[in-house]
């Protein structure tokens, strides 16, 4: 994870939140008032951004004290608590809801990426994430992804080549597509790999008369055509099924043999993992 774009997210985050300031804390607790506050598990899953808590509480004093008691990625109970917070309690309290919000929103995110892991474990299949991300909370989205076992896609426009069928249609065609991509990443010297969604098989077809493609997305095709289009491919290309995937159907894609199924579920529509940050008293 970037260090600079973390510490930017909590700069503006608390900037968001504190406004000028923590009235209810700073009018009823007195500045020199020091406490000790645990963050408590209320729902069974997977636990995600233990290490962006200890940033904010950083960044929001230095003088506090965190112990971690379980790290990113482990599966937590109701009841757990995955770490304790001391120091100035005006301070513990203006940390309180940015934590919990990026935790619990990530924990979700790592939660249900472990759960759909686990169900097609069995294949060699691997779990991508996609683009559908919150804006500005990309990078703790995916970082969640991987907390919970899956595997990053493209970050961004800027780190991979993705044709698909927008800029196909608007290119002219799929070898222009192709064509147009490779020379411009000779042009602009640069290192990154180029992937093109394919409709249908016949599309499929055409993709692979042509060379410099990396990975080819196989997008909403039908389980008989996703056997068919891997048989075709023969491990010449990276495959990739996407396209209404959920966890109901997600082992059934897997064993077509695909390398990768991404899923926008895994960071647009989560619920978030239950958690609180309680004063010990």
């Amino acid at each position: 994870m970037d260090s600079k774009i973390l510490q930017k997210f909590i700069k503006d985050a608390l900037i968001e939140d504190l406004g000028d300031g923590d009235h209810t804390s700073l009018s009823t607790i007195p500045a020199t008032a020091t406490g000790k506050a645990k963050l408590l598990i209320k729902e069974n899953g997977v636990v995600a951004g233990v290490e962006v808590a200890k940033a904010i509480f950083d960044a929001v004093d230095p003088s506090l004290k965190v112990e971690v008691l379980i790290n990113d990625g482990a599966e937590v109970n109701v009841g757990d608590i995955v770490l304790y917070v001391s120091g100035n309690s005006q301070s513990v309290l203006t940390a309180e809801r940015l934590v919990l919000n990026t935790m619990q929103r990530m924990s979700g995110i790592a939660t249900t990426t472990r759960r759909i892991v686990n169900l097609i474990k069995s294949t060699g299949t691997k779990v991508l994430d996609t683009r559908k991300t919150t804006p500005n909370l990309r990078f703790l989205e995916k970082e969640a992804v991987k907390i919970g076992g899956g595997v990053n896609h493209r970050f961004g426009l800027y780190d991979m080549i993705l044709i698909k069928d927008n800029h196909v249609d608007y290119a002219g065609g799929i070898a222009q597509a192709i064509g147009s991509a490779k020379k411009y990443i000779q042009e602009k010297h640069l290192n990154i790999q180029i992937e093109i969604e394919v409709r249908n098989l016949a599309e499929l077809q055409e993709v692979m008369q042509s060379s410099g493609v990396d990975r080819i997305l196989l997008d909403n095709f039908t389980f008989d055509a996703l056997r068919e289009a891997v048989t075709l491919i023969n491990g010449r290309f990276v495959t990739e099924a996407s396209g209404g995937i959920t966890e109901e159907t997600i082992l059934d894609y897997a064993k077509c043999g695909v390398d990768y199924v991404s899923m926008g579920a895994l960071t647009h529509s989560v619920k978030s993992l239950d958690m609180s940050l309680k004063a010990v008293v």
